[in-house]
This record gives structure tokens, sequence and C-alpha cells, in this order.
């Protein structure tokens, strides 16, 4: 199951590049500028810290040619910037920035950008600024991801399973907690040795640069893969004791505190890596993100190590499933999961909601961008999860007094009575119990004795048959509630690869970027609603005045790259007025969309509207104000 949710992840949540909480917010000098004479320097300033890379810039001059220019660093003192030295006698014309940093989240970040020295250039050449991501290395780096978060669940959860549950037998759990170690090694080695190519958009056959391995195993993100695989050693002794383990036989004291503190820890390791780590309130997020996935671990994990067990005792007929003895205690492990997965589940809603509001920003940007609009879906799934958990809760609850009252009148201790789980109030009969032919009815029969009481009474048996037929049901409800789990996981990673809404909205109500006397820069975001399908038109109008304006027009994708798209149109009007729309006739001019003759006859605030094609068949148009100078 876990196998296929990896598989699920990739298909769908890989298919967009996973957003970066780092946006750039100024540049000086601005894009579109038009200076007097050639910048000494160039400063990138974003919304969070950044590291930067031995190419996190590029200069290309209006020939199209690379130039030589310093070492990039930060700006003394803030680590949220990155500043370049240029080489003296740059000349005229449009010159072409092209910058990549990595996030305080881990993610690649980049973007490019023109200035032009004494005027524009009539004609740039079109410039190939640098890789964005290289589809391999994305894509094996992604699986690398996925398998990580799926290992790391099905480790916590069956071990915390094993330790917590105690089950009479565990061997069936040996193989799935020796798979998810290795594929956690595995997967962290894969992604120790892919970072490197995967912050500079190369293929993965730069992954064997030791320049670049050394200077992964130097920074956060390494430091953080290291710690994962310094932390799978003692995991593996863990596991050792786990599986010599006879059934029966009891822990030592000391390995459920031992596998608590290495679960959180690991639980660290992934939460570090993510956009936790970055953006607001980051330690109360850190915290969240953490006990998130604790939760994910222990809920999902120890369902599949349950559905595990359920398999094995329920594979055969009934009465000789379960070995003598066995009934009993393997309720009550069933029974004990039950309430360790009712509060597993309670902290992943509130850790769930705390994250959502994170992400979200106001009610308005639930309905009105892409991520509020997903979110509604992922809601919807966890309340069909919470229904099935629940009925998994019923029919927990009804194995547990099933199989006590069975022990009891075998003359057995009844193992289970203090195991047992509260059911709502209003009897325990399920809708559709009653319902010829199906199991469920035969052991709602059997509970209450066909007398619609609770029970059986004195001198009446339980039939031998119920505790297994209450087991097959029991494992019929884990298994849809495994499913509706691994949607909510699909959910929630395509989630992580869509632009948040908090984000969305302040750009949207950002005012446009100031660049120098006799340049406006207009940021206009748009969404096709389709994954992938959102970014960002930068439209700089030169010199921004009342008068012939010169346009440059520059589409970024969801990942603040540069995005080739088949067509683009811009049309100016100003309602106050009833002027317009006036199309700017935009053509396309190599890496950028432009034109020499657009002609604003007054001041005043004006609609910009962009009407961006992605493909043959999707288009979607955006707007902005903008305000024209006398």
């Amino acid at each position: 199951m876990l196998l296929g949710a990896v598989l699920a992840l990739l298909l769908l949540g890989g298919a967009a590049p996973a957003f970066a909480h780092a946006d750039l917010r100024k540049a000086d000098p601005a894009g579109g500028t038009v200076l007097k004479s050639a910048p000494r320097a160039i400063t990138l300033t974003y919304s969070e810290s950044v590291a930067l890379l031995d190419d996190s810039f590029r200069l290309f001059d209006p020939e199209g040619r690379r130039v030589k220019t310093g070492q990039p660093r930060h700006a003394p003192g803030r680590s949220d910037t990155a500043q370049v030295a240029f080489p003296d006698g740059l000349g005229e014309g449009t010159f072409t920035v092209a910058w990549r940093v990595i996030s305080a989240d881990s993610h690649p970040v980049s973007g490019a950008f023109t200035f032009s020295v004494g005027e524009p250039s009539p004609a740039p050449p079109a410039i190939d600024t640098g890789p964005d991501q290289h589809p391999v290395t994305g894509s094996l780096y992604d699986l690398g991801r996925y398998t990580a978060y799926g290992a790391a669940a099905l480790l916590i959860g069956t071990a915390a399973f094993v330790l917590l549950c105690r089950p009479p037998d565990p061997r069936p759990l040996r193989r799935p907690l020796v798979a998810s170690w290795w594929a956690a090694l595995a997967s962290t080695l894969v992604l120790l040795v892919l970072r490197a190519p995967y912050e500079t958009g190369t293929g993965p056959a730069s992954a064997f640069d030791l320049t670049a391995l050394s200077r992964t195993l130097s920074s956060r993100s390494g430091l953080v893969l290291l710690a994962r695989l310094a932390l799978l050693a003692p995991a593996a002794v863990l596991l050792v004791r786990l599986l010599r383990r006879r059934p029966g036989q009891e822990h030592a004291r000391a390995t459920p505190a031992a596998g608590s503190v290495l679960a959180l820890a690991l639980a660290l390791t992934l939460a570090a890596s993510e956009h936790a780590s970055a953006g607001i309130q980051v330690p109360v997020a850190m915290t969240s993100s953490t006990l998130h996935v604790l939760a994910m671990g222990v809920w999902l994990g120890g369902l599949t190590a349950l559905l595990a067990i359920l398999q094995r005792v329920t594979a055969d007929e009934p009465g000789t499933a379960v070995p003598d003895g066995d009934g009993p205690a393997l309720t009550a492990a069933v029974a004990r999961f039950s309430r360790i997965a009712f509060g597993a589940v309670t902290v992943l809603v509130v850790t769930g909601v705390y994250q959502s509001w994170r992400g979200l920003g106001s009610w308005s940007t639930l309905t009105g961008t892409a991520y509020g609009r997903l979110l509604l879906v992922k809601v919807v799934t966890v309340v069909l999860m919470l229904a099935v958990a629940g009925r998994s809760r019923r029919w927990t609850a009804r194995l547990a007094t099933v199989d006590g009252e069975a022990a009891v009148r075998a003359g057995k201790p009844r193992a289970v009575a203090h195991e047992r789980i509260p059911e709502p109030v209003g009897g325990t009969r399920l809708p559709g119990a009653e319902e010829a032919g199906t199991e469920e009815a035969g052991a709602e029969k059997a509970e209450t004795g066909g007398a619609g009481t609770r029970g059986a009474g004195v001198g009446e048996s339980v039939p031998s048959s119920a505790p297994d037929t209450y087991r097959r049901a029991l494992r019929r409800s884990v298994l849809a509630e495994v499913a509706v789990g691994i949607a909510v996981l699909v959910v929630t990673t395509m989630l992580v690869s869509t632009l948040p809404g908090r984000v969305a909205a302040e750009a949207a109500e950002a005012p446009p970027a100031a660049g120098a006397p006799g340049a406006s820069v207009t940021m206009i975001p748009f969404d096709i609603g389709t994954p992938g399908g959102h970014g960002t038109v930068q439209v700089t109008l030169v010199p921004g005045r009342v008068g012939q304006n010169a346009v440059e027009a520059v589409v970024y994708g969801p990942d603040g790259g540069l995005s080739a798209v088949p067509e683009l149109r811009l049309s100016l009007s100003l309602p106050a007025q009833k002027i317009g729309p006036i199309d700017a006739k935009l053509t396309k001019r190599g890496g950028y969309w432009g034109t020499d003759t657009l002609n604003l006859p007054i001041a005043g605030d004006w609609t910009m509207k962009a009407t961006v094609r992605v493909s043959e068949t999707d288009q979607v148009s955006a707007e902005r104000k903008v305000r024209i100078l006398r």
C-alpha cells in the first residue's frame, strides 16, 4: 500500500515543481531600469535568508555573451540578500541577469530580468539563462523524497505498533520493519548524492563531482541528511531487539523511550528539510510539522501494521485462523491501537489546521486561489477519513466486547476487559448491519444473541465464529482507511507543489515594483487552474509616462524561472475616461515580448490586462492597476 502511495505521489504530486518560499522582493538596479551609467554591482533582496552557489549570478551583454562577474556574496549582515560585483566598461544596451539561490527551506529558486545602460537595445538576442531543473534529476530527487516519507511512516508506525500495542505474534511485521529501514537508508543516500545537481539544475552525472559533493556535505541540507543517516544506526539496533523478541515476550522498559526519541529526531529531520523551516512563525511551524510527521507515521504506518496482522489471522477459515489463547491478546492489541490512532488523528487535524492557516492567510484565498481550492478537496478527504476511522473504531469495540465475553465463558481471564473502546451513544447497531447476506449482519446478530440486547445472557454462548467475523470486518474497514489516508497524502503533496494562498495574495496586493526614474515595472500573477499552470508576467514600461512607451514583458513559471509561452497579449484601458482597451501589439523578441510603439494619451490609473496562452487550449487573463505619470 505504501509503495502504491509513493507511486501516486510521484505521478500526481511530482507533476509540478515544489514551490519555494523565497521570493525576490527587490533588485538594485530594478528590472527594466534604464540607467545613465553602468552599475558597479547588483543586489537582490529576498523574503527570507538564502544560500548562494558558485554560479548564483550570470550576466549577459546585449550580444548574448556571458560577462565575467565577481564572486557572489551576501550584503554585509544580510543573509536574505545576494550581491555580485560587475566589471568596469560594460558598455550600453540591454543586459540580462540570471540568478539562482537556495531558499531556507532547501528548494532552489531561480529567475532572470533585464536592465539597460544608456538606452534599451533595439532587439536583444535570445539568451539561454541556464537550467531551471533537469527533468531526470528532479524526478529522481522527488522519488527519493517521497520514498523517505513513506519509509519513515512505515518505520515509525510499525515500530510503535509493536512497542505500544504489544501484538501476541509480531513476526508478520518483521518484513515491513526491515524493508522500511532499508528504504529509509537508500532514499537518504539518493537525496544526499543528488543534492548538488538538484541545486544547480544539472543532470545526475554531475553528482560524481567531488567538489559539489563536498559543498553539499557542509550545507544545511546536507547536514540534515547526514543527521538522518546517523539516526538510522541506532534505529537498526532497536529493530534488532524488536525482531529477536519471541511471541508473548515483553520488551525492556527502556525500549519504548529510546524508540520515542529516535522517532522524534527522525521526524525533525523531515520537517527541517521542507517549508516549515522558512516563512512566518518558524519555531511554531517546525514543532507543528514535526508532530504532524510523527502522527502521520503512527497512524498510517500503524494502520499498515494492523492490516498485516489482520490479513494473516483472517486468511484461514473461521475458528482456525487465530492460535488458541491469542484471540483476546490480539483484540487487546487492536483496542490499544484504536486509542493511539484516535490521538494521532487528533494531532493530525490540529497541526493540519495550523499549517493550512499558515499557507492560506485569509478566507478570501480559500476560493480565490488554486491552493485554497485544493485545500477544500483535502478537507473533504479528511472528513471521509475520519468517518472511516470511526467505523473501524466501532468494529474494534464490538470485537473487544465479544472476545472478552467469550474468554470469560471459557473460564479464562478477561484479557481485554480493560481495553474496551466506548461506542457512540444510541446503541451498538451499525447502519445496514441487518442486511441479509452480509458478514456485518451476522456479526451484529452474534453480538446481540438475536434478542436485541447487548451480549449473551446467562447460559447463552457466543458463536465461535463471531470474533473471526468481526476481525474480517475490521480488516476491510482498516483497508478502506489506509486507501483514504493515501488519498489525503496525495492531495497534501499537491498542496506542497502549489503556490500558497498567502504568498499569492501578497503578490497580488503588492504595489508595482518601483524602478529608477524613467521606468515602470508591474507584476501580474496568473493561474490557469491546472498543476504547474500558474506564474507571473513582468511588464516594464519605459518611460511609464504619457506618450510613446516601450514595453518589455517576461513570463515567469511557478518556480520563478523564465517560461516560454506560445502567446502573450497585453492591453491597457482607462475606465474613468472610457479610453481603451489599447492593444500593445506585443511581438516575440527572443527571450521576451515587446513593442516600442505603445502610445498612452493621458495620465491616470490604467488597467493593464495580460492574456497568457500556455497551450493550444489553455489561456487565462489577469489584470493589475498601473499608474501612468504626466
